[in-house]
């Protein structure tokens, strides 16, 4: 598949075929079984299977998803995440010394979201929503997606509230603004405004909590016990969107004006590392 481009992630690692992904047969490549979903071996394996398939077929773009396991579970400057970076860092290394533009970047920070005993630290805004409007009245929605959800029990920091017709939006703001917790609160026009969001699949009300909180549905939708014990780590709050945004070569000087004329987003990483170094 020389000159194309490749898609691979941690996740479809032992389903990957030639029709959908442009490779296959990627466990012989590596030379190494499929790791558990729940390691840090897994995004080691994806970044060991990239070096093999730039190795091999010098594919123009690749696109590597790892996991964040490792990193919800553990503390920045905690020996199991200084040595799983060490293990990247020389990973991606690799990758550069072959020839590849390295580009870095992520779909959110995190924080530690646990009260000083450890537990975690949650508002359940549905259960807040149905004492104070009734069950039913309005429904709650966490916009994670993420299948794998030990490691932060679906809890993040931005939710979305759909209200019916016996439930004005402006009521919900006053009880969600309220709360201990929560950073801000957006009618559906403002939060569209705020975060580039589509206004058609946009709630009626945005939630978001703060560095230190996280919000779930109610209470009993969420299984905490698959924490293990370790502190909540979790994302989704205008505390967690600065992240990483890094790129093996140099940038031309049109793009390093660009950069400095306000903040980049994390998707502007394709531009750049497409088009902008040199």
């Amino acid at each position: 598949m020389s000159g194309g481009s490749i898609n691979f992630s941690a996740e479809n690692a032992d389903e990957c075929t030639l029709a959908e992904n442009g490779i296959e047969a990627v466990l012989d490549l590596v030379g190494a079984p499929l790791p558990e979903v729940y390691s840090a071996d897994l995004s080691l394996f994806v970044l060991q299977a990239a070096t093999r398939i730039l190795e091999r077929d010098r594919p123009n773009i690749m696109y590597l998803s790892t996991t964040d396991y490792l990193q919800h579970k553990y503390a920045p400057g905690t020996p199991e995440i200084d040595d799983f970076y060490q293990k990247l860092d020389s990973a991606l290394g690799f990758l550069e010394a072959l020839g590849a533009v390295v580009a870095i970047t992520a779909d959110h920070g995190m924080n530690d979201k646990s009260k000083p005993d450890g537990t975690p630290n949650v508002i359940f805004l549905q259960d807040e929503l149905d004492t104070e409007f009734g069950i039913g009245q309005t429904r709650v929605i966490l916009p994670i997606t993420d299948p794998y959800v030990v490691h932060h029990g679906s809890l993040g920091g931005f939710v979305r509230v759909y209200c019916h017709d016996r439930t004005p939006p402006d009521a919900v703001m006053r009880l969600a603004k309220g709360l201990p917790g929560i950073e801000a609160v957006y009618r559906r026009a403002d939060a569209c405004a705020t975060f580039s969001l589509p206004y058609d699949r946009e709630g009626d009300v945005v939630v978001i909590g703060d560095a230190g909180t996280a919000i779930g549905a109610s209470e009993s939708s969420h299984d905490l016990t698959t924490l293990g014990g370790h502190r909540l780590r979790s994302h989704g709050g205008i505390a967690e969107s600065q992240v990483p945004f890094i790129l093996s070569a140099r940038i031309s000087d049109e793009y390093a004006v660009r950069a400095e004329s306000g903040p980049l987003r994390s998707y502007q990483i394709f531009d750049y590392a497409i088009n902008g170094v040199i």
